[in-house]
């Protein structure tokens, strides 16, 4: 899959049906991997902390979730780069009847409840494989190797990880190889499908303003998220000189 430079950070060129079709694909050989779902946040932190760029860098690809990042790529040659977004992706992942069994990871327990009653209602042909909440605390070893050992146990082929950002890919990053599935972070997705956090409408997503209805939601915890980084974004890529094309190896 191709991929575009932005801040140091492979982010995929892809469109949602190249990006389902892939992972369909590859699903199998993927197993023990993860898929990174970034945005302009994920972006420019890991501009800044050279750690968890590894982070972003190491998944089998990272996607464009943020439409600023989707517009960076057509913007240097990449006119085939689309928008490919989280919750839109389990969206059309849980619609298709292909066989694939699903392991949820994260949110409150509030949110596993509601998503156990809600998901077979709305897709059908999902195939729920296992779904936790775990502490909001440091997992023992021992606690996380229970929890894997139940993850790879249900045989899922997908494992949701719903931690939040940066949190999310840190795990991810850390339990690769442990994990027999593959494992996609998907930050409020959970609490989107839920119904506990309400996603922007149609139009402000198309204006690339989700963020701002985000904030909005919740100003107090997500000013720095969006409000400080977003304008980082773009002091760091304004004037930017056309980046390299890449192809990253599945």
């Amino acid at each position: 899959m191709k991929t575009c430079t932005i801040l140091g950070t492979e982010i995929a060129v892809t469109t949602m049906e190249e990006t389902v079709r892939y992972i369909e694909e590859h699903c199998e050989a993927w197993r023990g991997k993860y898929i990174c779902v970034s945005n302009v946040h994920t972006t420019v932190t890991a501009y800044e902390d050279e750690s968890y760029r590894k982070v972003q860098n190491g998944a089998a690809f990272a996607l464009p979730d943020g439409k600023p990042l989707s517009l960076y790529s057509k913007k240097h040659g990449f006119l085939e780069a689309e928008r490919v977004t989280g919750p839109d992706l389990m969206g059309e992942l849980f619609a298709r009847d292909n066989g694939l069994t699903h392991y949820f990871y994260g949110g409150s327990e509030a949110t596993i409840r509601t998503l156990r009653e809600k998901l077979p209602k709305e897709y059908p042909h999902l195939k729920i494989a296992g779904m936790v909440s775990p502490p909001y605390r440091p997992l023992t070893k021992e606690e996380d190797a229970a929890q894997v050992e139940a993850m790879n146990a249900s045989g899922a082929d997908i494992i949701w990880i719903g931690l939040g950002a940066p949190k999310q890919e840190r795990y991810m990053f850390e339990h690769q190889g442990l994990t027999q599935g593959v494992m996609v972070g998907v930050g409020a997705g959970f609490d989107y499908y839920a119904g506990t956090i309400r996603r922007a409408p149609m139009w402000m997503q198309k204006l690339s303003l989700e963020w701002l209805y985000r904030l909005m939601q919740d100003p107090k915890r997500l000013f720095k998220r969006y409000f400080v980084t977003n304008f980082k974004f773009l002091r760091l890529t304004l004037g930017r000189g056309k980046k390299s094309r890449g192809e990253k190896k599945s």
